[in-house]
């Protein structure tokens, strides 16, 4: 054996040896496979394997109870929409019941009026269509204060533009510089709410005791 042939044999002999394990098979239905794809043993800690379990299972609750909150505000969003309605239509109703009772308590007043003017027309006595309107007046202020409605004091009052409008102003002493002498329409208002000023003249100190002052 010459040197290269023994050099070219020490070669083989110190090369590493690797032998393929894999095997390949047919499944039932003919197709070829090698146990590559045979699933490895689970190399993983138990504590790890546990902790991987409690996470899930606390993730699935977190989302339970989101989704029983979505539910939750889901409903009382609902609730809320309808007790909403339930009361705009119960203060419309309201509204409506006070509305046909301020009507109603002003009926008296109108037939008390139609049969006034009946009377009028009739010729009756003078006192008689007096006393009737008055009758008118006071059913119809009765009326009125029902549904809360108050007269604004105005005589001898001192103006308030607030509830006042002065139509005019005429001379007066110094007692009454200031104050009301005259109502020429009577203001009402309802609670704080102010109907409709009362017109009024507004009396106002005599120029020559203004001057000597």
């Amino acid at each position: 054996m010459n040197e290269k042939e023994q050099a070219t044999r020490e070669e083989g002999r110190n090369e590493l040896r690797v032998t393929d394990r894999r095997r390949v098979y047919l499944d039932q239905d003919g197709t070829e496979r090698s146990n590559d794809d045979v699933a490895f043993p689970n190399l993983k800690p138990t504590y790890v394997e546990e902790l991987e379990a409690r996470t899930k299972a606390a993730e699935r609750q977190v989302q339970e109870i989101k989704t029983r909150f979505d539910q939750l505000r889901e409903q009382l969003q609902q609730e809320t929409d309808e007790t909403r309605v339930r009361l705009n239509r119960a203060a419309d109703e309201r509204a409506a019941a006070d509305t046909a009772r301020f009507i109603a308590s002003l009926l008296p007043a109108m037939d008390d009026l139609n049969r006034a003017i009946q009377a009028a027309s009739d010729g009756v006595d003078q006192d008689a269509l007096l006393q009737g309107l008055r009758g008118i007046a006071t059913s119809f202020q009765n009326a009125l204060a029902i549904a809360g409605v108050e007269p604004i004091e105005s005589i001898g009052e001192t103006f308030n533009p607030e509830l006042h409008q002065a139509v005019d102003t005429g001379e007066v002493g110094a007692e009454m510089d200031g104050k009301i002498i005259e109502e020429y329409s009577r203001g009402f208002r309802i609670g704080d709410r102010l109907l409709r000023p009362a017109q009024v003249r507004v009396g106002r100190l005599q120029q020559s005791k203004r001057a000597s002052e």
